[in-house]
């Protein structure tokens, strides 16, 4: 509860800012420790505890009294009302060198790890870097529009934005636009999300409608693909639900990996990884990593579709695909065949449990194996890993802490050898930590 909850002004504190959370709030201790919005390590501030909860306190920054050296003038107009960032306001290589620290930390922590050696981060561009997003959109009456965006930080309201700077500029200049037109159709109010996904092809745009849009909002939406050079796609109950507008959205969506002459196709709904160069520069880096001879046998788990699979299959490796989501599997299959690579296989498997031994999967003798798990980790096929007993390992993580714990499991009950480490920089300005992890056989 907040003083002003009591009746009572805040009282303004001033303080240094010695680290940043995950979230990239500034952390204040001496006393309770308290998080603030907005302060960098190394500043000293003014705030007030505006909310105190059992474990913390959560501050809001009233004045930076000394500023860091490294705090740089926020790009976006809507930063620290928007929730898509959090870091604008710190310089890139400091955004990076704390998500390494966050890294680390984590590792010892979690994992009880030293890491022997560093690899330099994987970097892209800084702004216009995302093609994968879910903006949401919100007919407001009293402004008598809609409103589009990415939620407002601790907050569940929709952003009002004007455009986006870390939206790929197909989609990040197009938000007042599309403002102005679902403010214009009949169904705005029944219109709450917008998902968008920037192909190499096209720009896809996924309405999510819980009523069915009228003839004359069909013509509004048809003109503005027109003008915009957009497709529409319209979104009535589950992912199976999604259907183009138009007969040309029809054609497939994909993206290149050049490097390995492949062309990846996917549905508008379809996991792919958010920023293209970085993808680009990670399966680079995940294939030489893991470096496969020619002929060895390679498992790539919670493949999607083929991402890294097809990249390593180029390279001259056998490799196995195996995934959760059966229409990722039928993609990645597709895939393999279009670039004639009949050297990936690909097997359907819930992964979030132990995988039964006689999976026809687990047949092969795997010399590599690559996984790249959601945020809750891999923790059910560790025992797999170890029973396989790969020459190495290759772990790219969403989660330095699920990322932490496992390597430890696999380090200290398993007897790998974490080799190398390094952090993605797949979401800069935002709090997100990815990263990657080469272990060895011991």
């Amino acid at each position: 509860m907040s003083d002003g909850a009591r009746g009572l002004p805040p009282q303004a504190e001033s303080a240094h800012v010695l680290g940043l959370t995950h979230e990239g709030e500034g952390v204040v201790r001496g006393g309770k420790t308290v998080f603030i919005p907005g302060a960098l390590p190394g500043e000293r501030v003014r705030f007030v505890r505006a909310r105190r909860r059992r474990q913390h306190d959560e501050g809001r920054l009233l004045e930076v009294l000394e500023a860091s050296p490294e705090r740089v003038a926020p790009r976006c107009a809507h930063f620290g009302v928007c929730g898509g960032c959090v870091l604008q306001h710190l310089q890139a290589g400091a955004q990076l060198a704390a998500k390494q620290q966050e890294l680390a930390d984590s590792l010892e922590r979690l994992g009880g790890l030293t890491c022997p050696e560093w690899l330099a981060p994987v970097t892209g561009a800084v702004w216009g870097y995302r093609r994968r997003a879910r903006l949401g959109a919100k007919y407001v009456a009293k402004k008598e529009r809609v409103v589009i965006g990415f939620r407002e930080r601790n907050a569940p309201y929709v952003a009002d934005l004007n455009r986006c700077e870390v939206l790929n500029e197909a989609v990040g200049g197009l938000i007042a636009p599309l403002g102005a037109l679902i403010s214009a159709l009949d169904i705005r109010a029944q219109l709450p999300q917008i998902e968008v996904a920037v192909a190499e092809n096209a720009t896809a745009l996924v309405l999510r409608v819980l009523a069915a849009p009228t003839a004359a909002d069909l013509a509004r939406l048809r003109a503005f693909a027109a003008q915009h050079r957009v497709r529409w796609y319209l979104q009535s109950g589950g992912p199976q639900t999604v259907a183009p507008l138009d007969a040309l959205a029809s054609e497939p969506l994909y993206y290149t990996l050049p490097e390995f002459n492949l062309r990846v196709e996917f549905a508008p709904t379809d996991f792919v990884q958010i920023n293209a160069a970085v993808n680009r520069a990670l399966v680079a880096r995940a294939v030489a990593l893991l470096a496969p001879a020619a002929g060895d046998a390679v498992l790539d788990l919670y493949c999607g579709l083929g991402n890294f699979t097809l990249p390593l299959a180029r390279a001259g490796a056998q490799v196995v695909g195996v995934e959760g989501e059966r229409s990722l599997i039928e993609r990645a299959r597709h895939n393999a065949a279009l670039n004639g690579l009949a050297t990936a296989e690909f097997h359907v498997a819930d992964l979030a449990v132990a995988p039964e031994p006689s999976a026809p999967w687990l047949r092969h003798h795997y010399s590599h194996v690559l996984l790249d798990p959601p945020r809750i980790g891999a923790r059910a096929v560790l025992p797999l890993l170890a029973a396989l007993r790969p020459q190495r390992i290759l772990y790219v993580s969403c989660h330095p802490g699920s990322l932490a714990r496992d390597l430890g499991v696999l380090v200290h009950e398993h007897g790998f050898k974490l080799e190398a480490a390094g952090v993605i920089d797949m979401f800069p300005h935002t709090g997100h930590v990815e990263s990657l992890a080469l272990l060895q056989a011991s």
